[in-house]
């Protein structure tokens, strides 16, 4: 057994320059200004832009985080992701919805057939990978564990 009191090298982050919480800074507002915009176009989604912009707000600047996890739209699904990568499923619908009219819209619109079936493969992997996450946080539950029961 090992007496070292240092943690792992993966646990500990060095802190960060100026310049790298400038970049990191200016990208959360990016992202929060695309997943603004997004929540009044159908095109842009809303969801990824925000958890982007909570990302890069988390390394750049506490209070911005701090203001966009107790936010009355934003809050929520930061918290839900945080909560296990949990994606409401309501969410899951809206977006599906938005990607299927985006599709039909790049369909019926002048643009070339090869670039509106590129974005929808590309809307198609988003929605898979999106069905595919959790809309629940699973709990273990002591009483849900029969080697924990006594005979």
């Amino acid at each position: 057994m090992s007496s070292d009191p240092t943690p792992p090298t993966g646990l500990l982050r060095a802190p960060l320059s100026a310049l790298a919480r400038a970049v990191y800074l200016g990208l959360a507002l990016l992202f929060l200004v695309l997943g603004i915009v997004g929540a009044f176009l159908p095109v842009l989604p809303t969801t990824p832009f925000i958890l982007l912009s909570a990302w890069a707000a988390a390394r750049s600047s506490p209070r911005l985080l701090s203001w966009l996890e107790h936010h009355t739209a934003f809050g929520p699904m930061i918290r839900d992701w945080h909560r296990g990568g949990v994606v409401s499923r309501k969410a899951k619908w809206m977006s599906s919805g938005f990607m299927a009219a985006s599709g039909a819209y790049l369909l019926w619109s002048n643009h070339p057939r090869w670039a509106a079936w590129t974005a929808i493969a590309c809307m198609g992997g988003v929605a898979l990978w999106l069905w595919r996450r959790p809309e629940h946080k699973i709990e273990s539950h002591p009483e849900h564990n029969t080697a924990a029961k006594p005979e």
